[in-house]
């Protein structure tokens, strides 16, 4: 009972300011796994270069990562849909399942700072 109560206790952290360095800060702290691709995806789309041309598709890309990587259980639950959805042999249900994981996608798309 004590592990199904500390589950719920799990505080997902608030979206940072929508800005590169702030997310940055935030994936560091709050997701740290996602670091490493973070930086190799600025320094090869951005820092390298000098184009801020790809900025925005950027933030949007890792504003995703990072909303859904703050929250253990729906990273785990969006993991578990892309899994069944690669293992279906059904297509039908493969579709139903990515067209879940594709809607939890936009929605942390169109997560707000603070939220």
């Amino acid at each position: 009972m004590a592990a199904h109560a500390a589950e719920r206790d799990v505080m997902v952290p608030p979206m940072p300011e929508r800005t590169p360095k702030a997310l940055r800060r935030a994936i560091a702290e709050d997701a740290p796994q996602l670091l490493p691709d973070f930086d190799e995806h600025w320094k090869r789309a951005i820092a390298d270069t000098y184009d801020l041309g790809p900025v925005p598709a950027f933030m949007a890309r890792w504003w995703i990562e990072y909303a859904i990587a703050r929250d253990p259980k729906l990273d785990a639950h969006l993991h578990d849909l892309e899994h069944r959805a690669a293992e279906a042999t059904d297509i039908a249900e493969a579709r139903v399942l990515l067209d879940e994981a594709s809607r939890i996608r936009h929605k942390a798309l169109r997560t707000e700072p603070g939220e």
